[in-house]
């Protein structure tokens, strides 16, 4: 699994290369203090030469300084690499999701999304920092450290023997124990992730309602939920320590024992009893990381298995095959032949279109109408391939959108969606999202198209006037009017509102209309609104009732022949009259 990570390292390989390097130099530099030092208690201390023990004090601190210096810049070099690896890879995953649709998305989920970018790609990347130093030096030095303790005693080395398959053999279990926990644990931080999340974003409507209480308790759950999780796993994880010391401390005393009995035979010298002592440590010191090394191994393959998931998915929406060149000329024409639609497309989900055949001409201004739940908003989705149809076929200037290159289809479509978002960053920021290399004069031009260029010139910065997340420091019909100006300064083909003037008033809301048949002529128009006199003066109204067509035709047509038209008419008539 983190081989199909290995890649992400990019430019830092060569300090991926370098890295450990510095850790075998590192640890044969400490691997031969020992060593120095015994021969300073054995050969300098009992003759007497001070010019030796100077010299081996010398070799001693060069080696030190030596390990130092390779440790230290090690340590540098696997924290670039690290954190080089982890942007690398949050890029990758972030360009993925780019290319997601909206059902990928869903699920997904946002939240979990979240999670996987961020604490994840962490959990990674601390992995890719521990691996190039621990991973190298612990195993390095437990070998290294294994042979030359070897050399001096090889009897004593025979305690190891028996340490270390049984230090193995509960690190092991440890592994399986934790490695399902693991995955545990990233699933309730994505809950949590989830729980805070919707939250804030919705967290006028939980004021409004005065929920805080309730909310209080949802994240006391997901809260408590991931502690609970984080305790398991460190409890276990925890085991290791005492293990890890008791086996230190009995390979410590059987050592002494045995060895301290050879010294006393003469059959061992004081200072390799000494020095082999200091290797057993390092040895066991090597097992110990190695095991904390592997704990958080575990804990990386589960987040990789997550990361993986995610870059290995192929968008449910591909590109089309139709070259730039071979593209119609945007005309504005919009068909849908036969054109079935559910969410679940795998699944049992019903249809919510079913049989849409409805063709709108270019220049055409066609308003959608039908109650709550009728599929307006999904049928307008399919233009610009949102989703994909479950049946049929949606053609834009008589070409099948499927066989569209994406890019090339959406530029075509300036939408304004249900869900007026604007984006942190000045008005003029946000209006240029519509066509980077639009004018100043095109954009004044489409902002007073859309009915924004008074009140944004009342801004005290006008057009850099900063916008707050979600563009919460202005009303609910200037973010319209601002989205609306987006959508129209692009000059698209099609212009698709989504029920997008709901916010405005009658008299805007007219005048709005006004500008598209004067400042969009040619451009086809589809809106779905809710007031009758949004839509009465549009070419025709299509009637959508259950995902089916229920009607279509002008005001005056469905006024005379359609009972849903006119069951919608009277009862906003009755509420103008009350």
């Amino acid at each position: 699994m983190l081989k199909k990570l290995f890649p992400y390292l990019g430019e830092y390989k060569h300090l991926a290369i370098i890295t450990p390097l510095l850790m075998i130099l590192e640890v044969a530099c400490e691997l031969a203090l020992p060593r120095f030092m015994a021969n300073i208690v054995d050969v300098g201390i009992p003759s007497n030469d001070l010019n030796y023990i100077l010299r081996m004090g010398a070799v001693m601190l060069v080696l030190a300084v030596c390990s130092m210096l390779c440790g230290m810049f090690g340590a540098k070099f696997a924290a670039i690499t690290g954190q080089g690896f982890g942007a690398n890879l949050r890029r990758s995953i972030y360009n993925k999701v780019q290319e997601f649709s909206f059902a990928d998305i869903d699920r997904f989920s946002s939240a979990s999304l979240i999670t996987r970018i961020t604490n994840d790609v962490n959990a990674i990347q601390m992995m890719v920092t521990m691996a190039l130093r621990l991973l190298v030096r612990a195993p390095v030095m437990l070998i290294a450290a294994l042979a030359v303790a070897f050399t001096i005693n090889p009897s004593l080395v025979l305690v190891m023997l028996v340490t270390i398959p049984l230090l193995v053999l509960a690190i092991g279990v440890l592994m399986m124990v934790c490695n399902r926990l693991f995955s545990v644990l990233q699933t309730r931080i994505d809950a949590l992730n989830a729980t805070v999340q919707e939250n804030l974003v919705a967290i006028r409507v939980v004021k409004a309602f005065v929920r805080e209480g309730y909310e209080k308790t949802k994240f006391k759950t997901s809260n408590d939920d991931l502690t609970q999780a984080t305790i398991q796993v460190g409890m276990r994880v925890i085991a290791m320590i005492p293990i890890m010391m008791i086996a230190m401390n009995c390979a410590t005393a059987a050592v002494l024992y045995l060895g301290g009995g050879q010294v006393v035979a003469g059959d061992m010298l004081i200072g390799d009893l000494s020095s082999f002592i200091t290797y057993i440590f390092q040895i066991l010191m090597s097992v110990m990381m190695l095991g904390m090394s592997f704990l958080q191994l575990s804990r990386s393959i589960a987040c990789a298995r997550r990361i993986d998931e995610v870059l290995e998915t192929e968008p449910s929406i591909e590109d089309g095959a139709t070259a730039a060149q071979d593209l119609p000329a945007p005309r504005g024409q919009v068909e849908f032949r036969n054109v079935d639609f559910k969410y679940q497309a795998g699944g049992t989900g019903e249809d919510v279109l079913s049989g849409i055949d409805l063709t709108i001409h270019p220049g055409e201004f066609l308003a959608v109408v039908g109650g709550t739940g009728t599929g307006k908003s999904s049928l307008v989705n399919l233009i610009p391939r949102f989703y994909d149809v479950t049946g049929g076929a949606v053609l834009v200037d008589g070409l099948d959108v499927r066989d569209y290159p994406l890019e090339e289809l959406r530029k075509r479509i300036g939408m304004v969606l249900q869900n007026n978002v604007l984006f942190t960053g000045t008005i003029r920021e946000n209006l240029l999202w519509g066509r980077p290399d639009a004018t100043e004069e095109e954009m004044i031009q489409a902002a007073k198209n859309a009915q924004a260029y008074d009140f944004v010139m009342g801004l005290p910065d006008g057009f850099d006037t900063q916008m707050a997340q979600g563009g919460t420091n202005v009303s609910g019909g200037q973010k319209q009017r601002l989205c609306i100006a987006r959508a129209m300064l692009r000059h698209p083909a099609i212009l698709i509102l989504d029920d997008s003037t709901s916010a405005v008033d009658t008299a805007t809301d007219a005048k709005i209309r006004q500008s598209f048949k004067e400042n969009l002529a040619g451009t086809t128009v589809i809106i779905i609104a809710q007031r009758i006199s949004s839509v009465q003066y549009a070419d025709r109204i299509l009637v959508l009732d259950d995902g089916k067509i229920n009607d279509i035709g002008t005001h005056d047509e469905l006024m005379a022949r359609c009972a849903i038209y006119q069951e919608i008419y009277q009862s906003q008539q009755e509420g103008v009259q009350e």
